[in-house]
């Protein structure tokens, strides 16, 4: 293994050892040699340079999913510091975040003119527009506008990427991760499955997420593998994309694999004759025995993996065979130092609970312009996780519990403070409180308690429509109670863990009224049914199921509702359709729209 002290240091020496080795791949695209990869890199700081941009100065990265966005973050990074964006982000979302960051520039694809455009040039934000170059490899394309200049590359102690986390509290926190800690963290992903130059990483995870961006991406780089950068999660693609482009491995969330598993009997041919090593998952808690369907299913063995963005992704991990993997854990420390800590600071012994506490290299020096979050969140050195848990005998960790607040939505950490400030802009409410709810498919689920206005009326759903305009789809809660008080803990404070108990929505989530398997009739739940199947890659659909429980999740959920536009020439927002999830519901939806058009 190549060891550098920069996250792009490995690319030019495998440049060097091996141009003509594939770097990055795409389905459709022709690959990118190590070769090119590394002139691509040397290119883009130029560029910045000529543009105005100097080492350690924040560049946005609005791209969406794909092999340009992989190949900016690396050569961003290279010469400035990366500051990858969900293109998904709502108008005050961008204000937040690239105001906080204090961005000198922002990178979006040619020809975009959406929220993070209007949000940079109100703020003086340099747009920079990228074009994708259609006769290179795949991740290839110029900045428009950049002139020559001579490049400054990065240093080792320079923010290579800073990224918005919630940390142990509910407010958002800016983590800059230096060169050195995204190298020692890409080392240590790479040790942990044993990668080397031969390897092929299926990348369906964002990379606007630090589980992309190092498992798949830098710890690739750091042997001289291979990465394919999808357009993002597809379930109905995934078989496709594997049986073209030949992966040895992929990792994803949870939820991701339960979605590819239920794809999975009519992809028989393609596992068989894909050469996969292992399967990798992480981001969120991965249920034992949907761990051993994923091995039953692919016939190798499955790695869990235990990460956040203050350590540049991971912390523990399960090794591969013939080492021991327990279901349940999450394996054994792998790269920085684990231990289990008490409130006074005292490291617990073996089997004892406690706080999950890091160090090492990988692990970040602490946030950006919050010396009071940092004094509680570090302790003799040690770095503070939020998470509860237990060391066996063995050293495997696992996890019980947690301190923190923040909700983590099958993998998609979510800052309740985020929301509370969104849904406090409606003129009717006085107090709101964002909390996890538990969801049987996604771990946790978004809710919101809030308290109206002394004469004001307001319902849910006018609610959540408000929100939805202020914050991506996947933070708008799912669930709005409505109190005259919101619950406070014995101090006084008040406490979004637990709130879901004391307020009894973890009942209600399993109290759902249970409906006969009604196939669809009218001509209406025909045509969505057809949708669905098509979206869903799921044959028999009965109108009472909901969306979520036959294998659908946000992404999928845009999908659809593109198809139902083109299809019916009939536009739904994300709430109409979550507040109609089945096809009885979204058919009613349908036929009074086509009404009300037809009225019109």
């Amino acid at each position: 293994m190549v060891g550098f002290d920069t996250a792009f240091a490995p690319v030019l020496a495998w440049a060097e050892k091996a141009p003509r080795s594939v770097a990055i791949a795409a389905p459709g695209l022709p690959d990118l040699y190590y070769d090119e990869f590394a002139a691509d890199i040397t290119d883009v700081g130029a560029s910045l340079r000529s543009l105005g941009v100097q080492r350690n100065d924040v560049v946005g990265i609005v791209l969406p999913n794909g092999p340009e966005a992989a190949t900016a973050f690396l050569g961003v990074a290279a010469a400035a510091t990366a500051a990858p964006l969900n293109p998904g982000y709502r108008e005050p979302e961008f204000e937040f975040y690239m105001t906080d960051l204090g961005m000198k520039a922002v990178i979006v694809p040619a020809g975009e003119y959406g929220p993070a455009v209007t949000v940079a040039e109100a703020h003086g934000i340099d747009v920079i527009r990228l074009e994708r170059i259609t006769s290179a490899g795949a991740g290839s394309f110029r900045l428009l506008g950049a002139t020559d200049a001579l490049d400054d590359p990065a240093r080792p102690d320079d923010v290579a990427l800073i990224l918005h986390t919630s940390g142990t509290t509910s407010l958002p926190k800016m983590v800059p991760l230096t060169h050195r800690n995204l190298a020692a963290s890409a080392r240590n992903i790479a040790a942990t499955l044993q990668l080397t130059s031969t390897d092929r990483c299926l990348n369906v995870m964002p990379l606007f997420h630090i589980h992309g961006l190092m498992a798949a991406v830098l710890a690739s780089m750091s042997v001289g593998a291979a990465v394919i950068c999808t357009p993002g999660f597809l379930a109905t693609e995934f078989f496709g994309w594997v049986g073209q482009c030949r992966p040895t491995w992929y990792t994803a969330v949870p939820t991701m694999h339960q979605a590819i598993l239920e794809r999975a009997g009519d992809a028989a041919e393609v596992i068989s004759e894909t050469p996969l090593r292992f399967v990798r998952s992480s981001s969120s808690s991965l249920a034992p025995q949907l761990m051993a369907s994923l091995e039953e299913t692919f016939g190798v063995p499955v790695v869990e993996a235990y990460g956040m963005t203050e350590a540049a992704h991971q912390m523990a991990s399960n090794p591969l065979p013939p080492e021991e993997r327990k279901p349940g854990s999450v394996g054994r420390s792998a790269g920085p130092e684990v231990a289990i800590m008490d409130d006074a600071g005292n490291l617990l012994p073996t089997g004892v609970e406690g706080e999950i506490v890091i160090r090492g290299d990988n692990v970040f020096a602490g946030y950006a312009a919050n010396s009071e979050a940092n004094a509680v969140a570090f302790d003799n050195g040690w770095f503070r996780t939020g998470d509860l848990g237990r060391l066996d005998p063995e050293g495997y960790l696992f996890i019980s519990g947690r301190l923190k607040e923040i909700i983590n939505r099958g993998g998609e950490t979510i800052s309740p403070r985020e929301i509370d400030e969104a849904l406090l802009d409606h003129p009717a409410v006085s107090a709101a409180l964002a909390f996890a709810v538990p969801d049987r498919r996604l771990g946790e689920q978004v809710a919101a308690a809030v308290v109206i206005e002394p004469g004001a009326s307001v319902n849910e759903r006018d609610l959540r429509n408000f929100a939805s305009v202020r914050i991506a789809p996947f933070k708008v809660p799912r669930r709005i109670v409505f109190l005259d008080e919101i619950p406070k803990g014995p101090t006084g404070k008040l406490r979004r863990i637990g709130l879901a108990d004391r307020l009894g929505l973890d009942e209600l989530e399993g109290k759902q009224e249970e409906l006969p398997a009604t196939p669809p009739s009218s001509a209406v739940e025909l045509l969505l049914a057809d949708l669905w199947s098509d979206v869903l890659g799921v044959e028999e659909i009965a109108v009472h199921d909901r969306f979520l429980d036959v294998g659908g999740d946000s992404m999928l959920a845009m999908r659809l509702l593109a198809r139902v536009r083109d299809t019916l020439d009939l536009d739904f927002t994300v709430i109409d359709f979550f507040d109609h999830a089945t096809i009885a519901g979204q058919a009613v939806l349908v036929e009074d729209r086509l009404l009300a058009v037809g009225n019109g």
